[in-house]
Order: structure tokens, then sequence, then C-alpha cells
């Protein structure tokens, strides 16, 4: 467990934490006027290895060499100029800071973070972190690596579950949900929508499906993982090479074939570490999914009517009639891609040449 402390002063600023992975949807805006909620689960912190938020660099300005330590493989429009590192917590686990009037920005909504740190430590003024909650964004308050401190203290020391344990009790991520929004005329409402957090995982996912395809077609299963990602690849790769053949593999879940060419694997959410077969020589290539997105795509829960008696509770929302499905296809987060596959190695080979040059000039007619 850790509490963060001010640079400054020594001034603590959380309460205890436990380090658990960055959320793939960290980065992600979603829609326009969308009210996200909580990034962090509370008592819980991740560090995000890369800048965050403005002043921008674009990328004519940037050295080939700087890119490259960054782990940035490929040419993007432009990057942060912040110094990496930062702590992503809850905005409930904040302590002792208060906002600086002259760093709000000009956002929709609420903060977005746009004017660096808004939040000072309350006992010497030293800006210690950016809080964001605007719409569209994933609420979380970022602690500066530049301006905070981590300090162990004593308490539970947090052991990682099992990959058993995680099948077990581990919560599905539907696949469609009610998107809150803010209030308009007639006050707060919601629509129903794909889940950002699939549409995020899905773009992160197909990243790593075309680096596995090697410039070959894929299948993928059929049901959701087909309507997921399907399209996306069939625009994406061409259609007269072999397919590679993608399957579902993890814990609790049948062995995978011997001759599957790409498997499509739970990430762990406390260590973000990918779950992989046994079997040492196993040479597929692993695609890594959120845990509660793997868990939906090896068992869908259908939205099927169930007779209850009594009231309905005040915080469940009214299901007749049944909600709609999204009125539109699927698509992958394409910020979520591209972020992910310009920091992936085998993008600098030539047959990624023509897709790469489609994102960065913002001409791609790929389904994103």
């Amino acid at each position: 467990m850790f509490v963060f402390t001010c640079a400054g002063c020594g001034a603590r600023l959380t309460t205890p934490l436990s380090q658990v992975a960055l959320p793939v949807h960290a980065r992600q805006k979603y829609g326009n006027g969308a009210q996200l909620p909580v990034l962090m689960q509370a008592g819980t912190f991740a560090v995000d290895p890369d800048p965050w938020g403005g002043p921008w660099r674009m990328w004519d300005e940037i050295d080939p060499d700087g890119a490259e330590a960054r782990g940035i493989c490929a040419p993007v429009r432009a990057l942060p100029d912040r110094t990496p590192g930062a702590s992503v917590i809850a905005p409930g686990d904040i302590r002792g800071t208060r906002l600086i009037p002259e760093q709000l920005g000009g956002a929709c909504c609420g903060l977005d973070g746009a004017d660096g740190p808004n939040l000072a430590c309350e006992a010497c003024d030293l800006p210690v972190a950016t809080r964001v909650d605007d719409c569209s964004l994933w609420q979380a308050v970022r602690l500066s690596a530049d301006t905070v401190h981590r300090i162990p203290v004593d308490g539970p020391r947090p052991v990682p579950l099992s990959w058993a344990e995680l099948a077990e009790q581990g919560e599905e991520t539907p696949l469609f949900e009610p998107i809150s929004t803010w209030g308009g005329p007639l006050g707060p409402s919601h629509y129903w929508s794909w889940s950002p957090r699939w549409e995020a995982a899905a773009g992160h996912a197909l990243a790593h499906l075309l680096v596995a395809s090697r410039g070959q077609s894929v299948k993928v299963p059929d049901g959701a993982a087909a309507d997921v990602f399907q399209r996306a690849l069939d625009t994406l790769l061409p259609s007269d090479t072999p397919k590679r053949r993608a399957v579902l593999a993890g814990p609790g879940h049948p062995s995978p074939d011997a001759d599957a060419d790409i498997l499509l694997v739970p990430l762990h959410p406390q260590t973000g570490r990918a779950w992989g077969p046994e079997d040492p020589a196993a040479s597929a290539y692993l695609v890594p999914l959120p845990l509660g997105v793997w868990l939906w795509l090896v068992s869908p829960q259908p939205y099927l009517p169930v007779p209850v008696s009594g009231r309905m509770p005040q915080d469940v929302l009214r299901d007749d009639p049944l909600p709609l499905l999204p009125n539109q296809l699927f698509r992958p987060d394409r910020a979520t891609f591209q972020n992910t596959l310009v920091r992936l190695p085998a993008v600098r080979s030539p047959w990624m040449r023509p897709i790469l040059e489609h994102l960065t000039h913002g001409t791609s007619t790929l389904l994103l």
C-alpha cells in the first residue's frame, strides 16, 4: 500500500492505495456530451507510462530518436509534451488539495486538464495533480510524477488473484449499456449504446490482431467476437490470402487448438499481464483483452425479460419496452487503435505502410 505526498512540503495527498494495471480505456474520448463514470476503482492507482495532455508537439518537431525512446514506432500527428509517469487515481481518493482557478480552462461541462495541473497542495500551493471530469472523458485525478512522491505505508498487502479466482469472481462487461448525458432542457437522460469500454478494448485488440495477421486475412470466432472485429479486419486486410485463425483461450476455457494462429486472451486486472498457455513452445500470437470483455466473449449473456413481482427499485432503469439495440454498427475506438498500433514494433513492416498513411492523414476508409 502507498500514499502520495507533496514533493514541496511532504503533506499527504491521498488515502492509502494499492497498485493495479492502467485500464485500456484510460485515454478514451467517447461521444459528445456523454457523462462517463470514474476510471479507477476506489483505493487503487495505476501508473501511466506515457505523457498526457497538452502542450502538444507536432510530429515534424519531434526528434526521431526521442520518439523511439518513448516507444513510438511510426509517425503520429502530435505527441503530448509533459512529464510521463503520472499516477492515476479516483477523484474520491484525493486529499489536501484545492482547485487552481486560472487553470480550469474552457471545457464544455467540467475539467479537461488541457491547461496543465489544476489542483494545488493546500499546504504549500505547489501544483500537484490534474483533475479530469469533462463530458466524454473518464473521470480521474492524475498525480504529476515530478511534484508528488509515492510512500509505502503499513497495511494489508494485496495479493494478486489467481487466474482461476479471476475466472470465477470476475465481472463481465456487457457489450452495450445505457450512457448518461449531462442535463439538458429536460434534465439528465440516458441512451443505449455500445459500451465505451468495449470500443476501447476492441481498438486495443484490433491493433494486435493486425500485427498478428502478418498481412494475411484473419477469421475470428463467430458470435460477439465477429460482430466486434470481423468487419474491421475484412476492411484492413486482403481477402485473397490464406486465413489465419483466431480463437478464444484463457482460464477455465478448453485448451486452444494446436493449429490456432492467434489467441484472444484476458489481461490480469491487477498485474496487467496477459494469460498464456501452459505449453511454453506455443507459437500463437496473444491478443490481450480486458478481463470483463473476455469473460463476456466466452459466455455472453442474452438480455431476456424475466418475470418479477413487486415494485421496481428506484435505481433500476425501466425495461418496458425492452431497451433497443444501438442504432449503428459497432466500431472499435479509432484513437485507441492508433495509439496502440504505433507502439508495436511490427508496425514498421512494409505491408503496414498504406494503413499507416491513411491513419496519419485522416483519410482512412476503415470502419473506425
